[in-house]
C-alpha cells in the first residue's frame, strides 16, 4: 500500500497495521510500513502514532506466536500423554521421553538419567547424541554432577547458558569431557518428581548457547512429571512382569516336580508289588530300569553280581567301589566320580559318565550297592526314586533272609545227611534235594567258616541267607559254619564268603573250602578236605585268611583225598610241559638241571652242554611261562616237587612199558617152543 494516498488523520495507517496484524505477518513487514512512512515524509505526530500502533501489533503478534507456541507444546504434551499410556518397558519408555523431549524445545540432545541401586545416576537413554556412551562401562556416569546434583538437591528445574564456562556449579571431569566430546553449551535439567522423591533428571542440551524461557522450562517440566509417573508405573510393571514369570516358572516346576514324584510314587508301587507277588533280584532289577531309563546292577557286599538288567559298557570298578564307600558313608546316591558333598553328587555333572551308585541297608547292615547306569542325567526326583529302589532291594534280601530262616531247618537237615558217613537211602536224598531246587550232579564247592569272637549266631543268620541266595545249603557242624554252593571255583567261593561275613562280624574269618564234585557222595569227601584246609591255615598262622585246597598247593596235594597229582604238575609247570610239547623243546630239562645246580646257569649249561647264554634265554621264557615270581621260595618249591612228581610219573610209565614188552617177548617165546609152534 502506498503512503502518498493515506489519509491525513492516519486511520489508513492504523487499518494497515491492523491487517498485517490479522495475516500474521512476519516482523519486518510492520518495519518496512514504518520505513515508508518516514520515507514519505509524514509528520512527526502521525510517525509517532505508527510508531505506537506498529509496537502494539508486534507485541500482539509476539503473544501470539507465543501462545500458538505454547499451545503447539500443549498438543505434544498431550500427544506424549497418549504414548506414555501405551504399555512400555523402562528402556522402551525412557526413550520415547528422550524423544519427545528434543522434539518439544527443538534441542540437539535429550537425555535421562535415573538414580542407582548403590547410588550416582545412571545414564539409561540418550537422543541426539554423536559419539557412543555405554551405560554398562560408565554405570556412575553422573555422579558429581552440578547441575544435576542442585536438581537432586532442591527438587526444582536448573539450567545453564554454557555449561563449561559456568562457574555457579562444582564441574566433574568426567562430565565435562562429555560435554565437551559432544559440543554442548547450553544444559537444561529438570527432575523426575513422584511425590517428594527424585526418581532422575531430564536433561536438554544444545550445541550453542541459548537461554531457556519460562514457558520451555515448564513445559519440560510438565513432561518430566508425566515421565516420572510413567516411569515409576513402568518400574512396577517391569518388576510384576518379573514375578509374574517367576511366579510361571516356579509353578511349573511344582507342575513337573509334582508329575515325577506321582511317577516317583507309581514306579515305587509297581516295584513293591512285583516283590510281593514273588518276584527275584532280576525282575527288580529289570523295573528298576525302565523306571529310571538305565542299566542296573545289584551287587552284595563283596562285590558279586546278585542281578543285572541292560548292559554298562566301560564299567570302572576303582570308580564304583570308590563312589560305594562314599554313598555307605553318606548313606545316599552317589554319582561316580564327583566327589562327596551335601547332596553326594554336582548339579552340573550331566555332561559326565552317569553311573550312581545306591546304598543297599537294612538299619546298620550293609547288604550291598545297586548301580544305574543313567541314559540322561538324573534329577532331584529320580534320585529319590533310586534311593526307593535301593530300598526295594534290600526289602527283597531282608526277605529273602527270612525265606531262608523258615526253611532253614530242612535244608539244614539236608546238608546234614550229605555230610554223613556213610550216606544212607541216597536216593531219598536226591529227591529232598530235587524238592529244594538243587541238582547234585552239577558242579558244586564246600565252604566252611569259622567265626571267632562269641558271634556265631549272627554269623549263622547270615549265611541262612547267603545259601538260600546263592541256591546253596548250609548247617553248623562242630562250631563251623558249613555251605554247599554251586560252583566249580573253590577259592573264589571261599574268598567271596570271607569277604561278606568279614565286615559283618568286624574282624577276619578263616575261610577254607574244597571242589569241585559233582555227587552227594562227593560232599563228605569236600567238607573233610575243606576242614583240614581250614585246620592247616591255623597250624601254618594263616588265621583269618580264605583259601582252598588248590590254594596250598602240595600242601593242597597231600590234604586231598584224591591227591590230585596231574592237578598239582598242570598248576606248577603246565605251561612249561605244554611249550615243550607244542615246539619240541627242552625247558623242563634245562629246569632239573638249573635246580640241580644249586641255581646256577653256568653249572647248567656245563651239565647240558649247551652255552650259559642258552640256558639264560630259557630261563627267561620260563619266567614268561610261569610268571615274574616263579623263583620266589613259595614258587621254587612248588615247582620243583612238580618236577620230581613228573619225573617220577615218567620213570613209572617207562617201567610200565617195559615190564608190558617183557610180558610180550615171553609170551611169544613160549608160543614158539610149544609143539607145532
Amino acid at each position: 500500500m502506498s503512503y502518498d494516498s493515506a489519509d491525513e488523520d492516519g486511520g489508513v495507517d492504523a487499518l494497515t497495521v491492523l491487517e498485517l496484524l490479522a495475516r500474521q505477518a512476519p516482523p519486518g513487514r510492520f518495519a518496512e510500513l514504518l520505513d515508508q512512512a518516514r520515507v514519505a515524509g509524514r509528520p512527526e505526530s502521525e510517525l509517532a502514532s505508527l510508531e505506537r500502533a506498529v509496537h502494539l501489533a508486534t507485541g500482539v503478534s509476539c503473544s501470539l506466536a507465543r501462545r500458538e507456541q505454547r499451545e503447539e507444546g500443549l498438543a505434544a504434551l498431550l500427544d506424549t500423554t497418549r504414548d506414555l499410556t501405551l504399555p512400555y518397558d523402562l528402556d522402551g519408555l525412557l526413550r520415547v521421553i528422550t524423544r519427545r523431549a528434543k522434539r518439544l524445545l527443538g534441542l540437539d540432545l535429550a537425555c535421562v538419567t535415573l538414580r542407582g541401586p548403590h547410588g550416582g545416576r545412571l545414564l539409561h537413554s540418550a537422543e541426539g547424541a554423536l559419539t557412543a556412551h555405554d551405560p554398562a562401562s560408565c554405570p556412575t556416569l553422573f555422579e558429581g554432577d552440578g547441575l544435576g546434583d542442585l536438581v537432586h538437591a532442591l527438587g526444582e528445574p536448573a539450567w545453564t547458558e554454557d555449561y563449561l564456562d559456568d562457574a555457579r556449579f562444582a564441574h566433574s571431569a568426567a562430565i565435562d569431557e562429555l560435554v565437551r566430546s559432544e559440543g554442548l553449551r547450553g544444559v537444561l535439567a529438570v527432575p523426575l518428581r513422584t511425590g517428594d522423591s527424585t526418581l532422575g533428571v531430564l536433561y536438554g542440551a544444545d550445541r550453542s548457547t541459548r537461554r531457556y524461557t519460562a514457558d520451555e522450562i515448564a513445559l519440560v517440566a510438565a513432561l518430566a512429571d508425566l515421565a516420572a509417573v510413567a516411569t515409576e508405573k513402568a518400574g512396577l510393571l517391569d518388576q510384576t512382569r518379573a514375578e509374574v514369570s517367576e511366579l510361571e516358572r516356579d509353578s511349573s516346576r511344582a507342575r513337573t516336580r509334582l508329575t515325577r514324584m506321582r511317577y516317583i510314587g507309581e514306579a515305587h508301587s509297581r516295584i513293591m508289588n512285583l516283590i510281593l507277588a514273588g518276584g527275584d533280584l532280576r525282575n527288580v532289577a529289570t523295573a528298576a530300569g525302565d523306571a529310571l531309563d538305565g542299566a542296573v546292577l545289584v551287587r552284595d557286599p563283596g562285590g558279586r553280581t546278585l542281578a543285572q538288567a541292560g548292559e554298562l559298557p566301560g564299567f570302572d570298578e576303582d570308580a564304583v567301589a570308590k563312589a560305594s564307600l562314599d554313598a555307605h558313608a553318606g548313606r545316599r546316591p552317589v554319582l561316580t566320580g564327583s566327589g562327596t558333598g551335601e547332596r553326594g553328587y554336582e548339579e552340573g555333572a550331566g555332561d559326565g559318565d552317569q553311573t550312581w551308585v545306591a546304598p543297599v541297608l537294612a538299619g546298620s547292615e550293609d547288604l550291598g550297592v545297586l548301580v544305574v547306569r543313567a541314559a540322561t542325567p538324573l534329577t532331584g526326583e529320580d534320585e529319590r526314586l533310586l534311593e526307593l529302589a535301593a530300598q526295594s532291594v534290600a526289602f527283597l534280601l531282608l526277605m529273602q533272609r527270612s525265606t531262608a530262616v523258615a526253611e532253614g531247618p530242612v535244608r539244614d537237615e539236608l546238608l546234614d545227611d550229605l555230610l554223613a558217613e556213610p550216606q544212607h537211602a541216597p536216593q531219598q536224598i536226591a529227591q529232598r534235594a530235587r524238592r529244594l531246587g538243587l541238582d547234585l550232579r552239577k558242579p558244586h564247592v564246600v565252604v566252611v567258616a569259622r567265626p571267632e569272637g562269641g558271634e556265631q549266631g549272627r554269623a549263622v543268620v547270615w549265611a541262612s541267607s547267603y545259601a538260600y541266595r546263592m541256591s546253596g545249603l548250609k548247617t553248623v557242624h562242630g562250631g563251623a559254619i558249613v555251605l554247599l554252593l554251586p560252583g566249580v571255583d573253590a577259592s573264589a567261593a571261599a574268598k567271596a564268603v570271607s569277604g561278606e561275613l568279614s565286615p559283618l562280624l568286624g574282624h577276619p574269618v578263616s575261610v577254607g573250602a574244597a571242589g569241585p564234585g559233582w555227587s552227594a557222595e562227593s560232599v563228605s569227601r569236600l567238607y573233610l578236605e575243606a576242614m583240614r584246609c581250614l585246620d592247616a591255615m591255623g597250624a601254618l598262622g594263616g588265621s583269618g585268611a580264605a583259601a582252598s585246597v588248590q590254594d596250598l598247593g602240595f600242601l593242597g596235594l597231600l590234604l586231598s583225598d584224591d591227591h590230585d597229582v596231574d592237578g598239582f604238575i598242570e598248576s606248577a609247570i603246565g605251561p612249561v610241559l605244554d611249550y615243550d610239547a607244542e615246539r619240541f623243546t627242552d625247558l623242563t630239562r634245562t629246569l632239573e638241571a638249573y635246580f640241580a645246580s644249586g641255581g646256577s646257569p653256568t653249572n647248567a649249561a656245563e651239565a647240558l652242554h649247551v652255552h650259559p647264554n642258552t640256558v639264560s634265554r630259557r630261563l627267561e621264557r620260563i619266567g614268561e611261562l610261569l610268571g615274574a615270581e616263579w623263583q620266589k621260595p613259595g614258587h621254587v618249591l612248588e615247582v620243583q616237587l612238580a618236577l620230581r612228581l613228573q619225573r617220577t610219573r615218567d620213570v613209572l610209565a617207562r617201567q610200565r612199558a617195559d615190564l608190558r614188552d617183557s610180558r610180550s617177548t615171553t609170551t611169544a617165546a613160549q608160543s614158539c617152543e610149544r609143539p607145532g609152534g
